[in-house]
């Protein structure tokens, strides 16, 4: 008689559940939009333009004259148009306007998308319970994102002109890492079982493929600081930093520990390294995952990071080079979140046999 464990009570179908995986799919392809959206809203300084939080009523913009008059002139308070935008009339307004409000429109489509098609799976009872959590997790983090996006915008509608660099940081990280769930728990259901044959050197390339995700996100993380902080704006030449292997300004803060954060210098210095150090750990892994000659898609998957970093180190120097030139910036953020993608698809390919 064969013993029955916690593992062999639910095995997902990927025919039963490729209609969940692919709405998963769905929605992450949307986050990534999103990501994207947020970069071009920044990038364009349209983030503060909306000054009032009014999640689901605040889906339609001003319809009328006076309407537009009162939201500008909550805008005329802002630290931002006193600063940068005093000059600002109306019409131009309304052209940093639209970027915030589609920005905002597509993260309550996002939480549409997701919550519409989770209520009906639950009521067809297709959703396994060991599921249920996983998903709504993943809509609970959605809406706290909203939260944190808020709370991102608040910062810079008090005392500064801009936002947070800081909670900046925090609202990507939660993009990404919300992107990243949702590629996991989709590619689990597509596939669910591993392929059978690892060889014992595959436990130490996941080891490898976690620490070059790590990497990932924190170059990530630095790069919102540049973002931010408008770092990309200084030293827009590569490989030297206007002249300088490390420039001087690095560390003209007091105390010291604050250069890295919020010097302009240190966190455009720590952002390059970073993208160099990944894109090493990167490649390096997609070299031992060929050599190992893995059955499956791992080797596939290897290729497409290696590929990917490399392309998105290729991004980064556009993006200093062309002095933050918001196509190629917002590319470049497209490309951290598919590097991530590539990690994840491997890490899923270097699954343990399941015994």
């Amino acid at each position: 008689m064969t013993a029955i464990t916690s593992d062999t009570v639910h095995v997902p179908s990927p025919t039963s559940d490729r209609p969940i995986a692919l709405w998963l799919l769905a929605c992450a392809v949307l986050v990534l939009a999103m990501a994207v959206i947020g970069a071009i809203t920044r990038l364009t300084e349209s983030g503060l333009s909306m000054v009032e939080w009014k999640p689901l009523i605040g889906i339609l913009p001003p319809l009328s004259e006076a309407e537009w008059n009162r939201v500008f002139d909550l805008y005329k308070g802002t630290p931002e148009f006193r600063v940068f935008n005093n000059r600002m009339d109306l019409a131009g307004f309304q052209e940093i306007f639209w970027w915030e409000w589609f920005h905002r429109l597509w993260g309550q489509a996002i939480g549409f998308v997701f919550l519409i098609p989770f209520l009906r799976f639950w009521i067809q009872g297709r959703i396994a319970p060991a599921l249920w959590p996983k998903l709504a997790g993943l809509f609970l983090l959605g809406g706290l994102q909203g939260v944190v996006g808020w709370f991102m915008v608040k910062s810079g509608l008090v005392d500064q002109p801009n936002v947070s660099h800081y909670r900046l940081a925090l609202h990507l990280g939660m993009a990404i890492l919300i992107y990243a769930l949702l590629l996991r728990t989709a590619l689990g259901l597509l596939d669910p079982l591993p392929l059978a044959g690892w060889r014992p050197e595959a436990a130490s390339l996941r080891r490898h493929a976690r620490w070059a995700l790590g990497l990932v996100a924190v170059t990530i993380v630095w790069g919102a600081f540049v973002a931010g902080a408008r770092a990309g704006y200084a030293y827009n030449t590569f490989p030297l930093m206007e002249g300088h292997l490390i420039p001087p300004e690095i560390g003209t803060l007091v105390p010291w520990w604050h250069n890295p954060f919020e010097n302009t210098a240190a966190i455009q210095l720590i952002h390059r390294a970073l993208a160099l150090l990944t894109g090493l750990a990167v490649l390096a892994l997609a070299a031992r995952v060929a050599l190992a000659r893995l059955p499956g898609r791992a080797g596939r998957a290897a290729a497409a990071a290696g590929a990917m970093v490399l392309v998105q180190i290729g991004l980064g120097i556009a993006t200093l080079l062309t002095v933050v030139w918001i196509p190629v910036a917002a590319a470049h953020q497209a490309g951290a979140i598919l590097v991530v993608s590539t990690l994840v698809w491997l890490l899923h390919e270097l699954r343990a046999v399941r015994r």
